[in-house]
């Protein structure tokens, strides 16, 4: 870390930082451990020219979750701008390895936040992103035109602008609105945590669970469950927990597999043909 960024945070949270250690995870920004003689911080700094405008809108999807009073999330204490990126300080939570218990508790914790339905409307008060990628949260009364107009078009799109999808693997909107009207099912705007994969949520020493690095929005909860499937991470007790909430309305399967396919275009789009395989296995049997 830069000495005069260490300065400038200390300076801001009234602090002597005594130690600072690189922590391992992200790929997209740096992260450290800030340690005072009583205190630890953590601290991700990008240098990116978005750099600022990803640590807004995490910080923004924080506290929307936090507002929830459903499940727990970092305190964001400082949220700044560089000459080049930005950088945000927030409570530094000591991860345990989850239990089947801990994972029962994240479930209904995680419930809890999709029965958070303030919002009539699909989509969120400002855009925000998806790993290093724009996500648009433009508003939709239904859900299906908010999933294909807000979510698979763009990663299509712009798959298809850097050559990773021509244009006969990509069906057209009206394709993806007919599949998509057909599944999905009449519900209500549930709060998601937008990116729920396993690097994304910790259990704290003493079992709380938290949720980071979101990229919120209204939307089918569904949404947040087929993430935690598509690499894994979650124990059986999880979804065991989850499911006492939720019952099922029929075409789960064929929905997870629809709503996977955003993420694996994402990752198309930010790691390239290793994930194409699976994209184009999913178009090809929907539309």
């Amino acid at each position: 870390m830069d000495k005069h960024l260490k300065e400038h945070i200390a300076y801001l949270l009234c602090v002597n930082i005594e130690r600072i250690q690189s922590v391992s995870g992200g790929d997209i920004s740096e992260a450290y451990l800030l340690e005072t003689e009583t205190e630890r911080f953590f601290c991700k700094i990008n240098y990116g020219e978005n750099g600022y405008e990803l640590f807004k809108a995490e910080k923004l999807g924080l506290e929307a979750i936090a507002q929830s009073k459903t499940i727990g999330v970092p305190k964001i204490l400082l949220c700044g701008s560089l000459e080049k990126g930005g950088f945000l300080v927030m409570d530094y939570i000591e991860p345990k390895r989850p239990t089947e218990t801990d994972f029962e508790l994240l479930g209904h914790q995680l419930a809890a936040l999709h029965h958070h339905t303030t919002q009539k409307e699909f989509g969120f008060s400002t855009d925000n992103f998806i790993g290093k990628l724009n996500q648009s949260n433009s508003n939709h009364m239904q859900w299906a035109e908010f999933y294909v107009q807000e979510r698979l078009m763009p990663q299509l799109q712009l798959a298809k602008e850097t050559g990773k999808l021509n244009d006969g693997e990509i069906p057209s909107e009206n394709q993806l609105l007919t599949t998509c009207k057909n599944l999905f099912p009449n519900t209500k705007p549930s709060l998601l945590h937008g990116d729920l994969w396993s690097g994304n949520y910790l259990i704290s020493q003493n079992g709380t669970p938290y949720l980071i690095d979101p990229a919120v929005y209204y939307g089918h909860h569904e949404v947040d469950l087929a993430m935690t499937r598509l690499f894994g991470g979650f124990g059986p007790s999880f979804y065991s927990a989850y499911q006492e909430h939720f019952r099922p309305v029929g075409h789960e399967n064929e929905r997870n597999d629809l709503y996977q396919l955003y993420y694996l275009l994402v990752h198309l789009n930010l790691f390239g043909h290793s994930y194409k395989a699976s994209v184009t296995e999913i178009l090809q049997r929907y539309f």
